[in-house]
């Protein structure tokens, strides 16, 4: 099958309504749902609340590995002392709300988002799921052996439970896949998700990449009766060929180019402008992908801040003819809408 029949194909199966989200989610030019809700890791807010978004950052992340990982690999402390600044610097820029996309068995630490939240006055999201790129370094060992359903109750309970006997509750799914396609753990990772949306409402956001797993997640959840607005193609800014991002915003999937800094800027912005002259504006996240203190490496390592999407990228946007009405959209109702809890089913 050549890649534009794979394409057409997936768009097909993939394709329906969202089963009675509406209330929630809103519309996507106007405003959100009355009842639309969020959960930080302060507990459920309004998702308006969440102001200007930053929807993929992390604070922290240890790259050990599943089986050596540990939460006595870094002080909390440390970590405080070294992000804070970057982290105030962010909200004195506009920042109201980072979403900390570090999953679990690779850092995840729910109390400390928490302690930051107190800190600086920032919404933290935190997450529930296992990563499964990086040849699969950061899944535990128990996920091969457990079944789509295990993984998915085991997901479901963090939910309604919290993590780690803590009160902190995810407000979305990470998972991650790698590259070319999806292996048999990565097909579980997705299915599981899938089945975890529909019992929660939680957005999956799936570190993927380039276009070919992208089309196989959408097919894989279109299976389990998932629609495609439930899912975020993490990294899209991956993969050259924009023609993959219209089509699977044409379904309604959510779009993340949230690789913007220094040294990526003109891709970025033309990415952006892309999907705006396709007219999928309302179906684009945009975000640093930065941050990462590193447990093992002194003081955290190199600890990249969270500014250039205010000081270099917005205005670059503006340049490019965005107005402030299209700028508000992608940094405040695009990521409230895509991080709203709610069951987005095909019909």
């Amino acid at each position: 099958m050549n890649r534009r029949t794979f394409l057409e194909s997936a768009a097909v199966a993939a394709g329906g309504l969202l089963a009675g989200a509406g209330n929630v989610l809103g519309s996507k030019e106007g405003k959100l749902g009355e009842d639309a809700e969020v959960m930080t890791v302060a507990g459920a807010r309004p998702a308006a609340d969440l102001g200007f978004v930053l929807p993929h950052e992390h604070v922290l992340v240890d790259f050990i590995g599943a089986d050596k990982i540990s939460p006595d690999r870094y002080e909390q402390e440390d970590v405080i002392r070294v992000v804070t600044p970057y982290l105030n610097q962010a909200k004195s820029l506009g920042c109201e709300t980072l979403v900390e996309c570090t999953p679990d068995f690779l850092g995840r630490d729910p109390v400390l988002l928490k302690r930051l939240t107190e800190i600086t006055g920032l919404h933290f999201l935190t997450n529930t799921g296992f990563y499964g790129a990086a040849k699969d370094k950061f899944i535990p060992a128990h996920a091969y052996e457990a079944s789509v359903d295990q993984l998915a109750d085991a997901w479901t309970r963090e939910w309604e439970e919290g993590i780690d006997k803590s009160e902190v509750r995810p407000g979305f799914m990470k998972i991650g896949v790698d590259n070319g396609p999806l292996s048999d753990i990565d097909k579980k990772l997705v299915r599981a998700a899938a089945r975890t949306h529909l019992k929660t409402g939680l957005t999956i956001a799936v570190h993927t990449g380039p276009g070919l797993p992208a089309m196989e997640e959408l097919a894989v959840l279109a299976e389990e009766g998932v629609h495609p607005s439930a899912w975020i193609w993490v990294h899209a800014q991956s993969e050259k060929d924009t023609e993959y991002h219209v089509r699977a915003a044409e379904q309604g999937a959510w779009i993340e180019f949230d690789g913007v800094g220094p040294n990526t800027l003109d891709r970025h912005v033309e990415l952006v402008v892309e999907m705006k002259r396709h007219g999928h504006l309302d179906q684009v996240l945009i975000s640093h992908d930065a941050g990462w203190f590193r447990p093992g490496e002194p003081d955290g390592g190199a600890f990249r801040g969270f500014d250039t999407v205010f000081n270099q990228f917005l205005p670059a946007l503006k340049k490019k003819g965005l107005t402030d009405i299209e700028v508000d959209r992608l940094t405040h109702l695009n990521p409230q809408r895509a991080y709203t809890i709610g069951i987005r089913a095909l019909n």
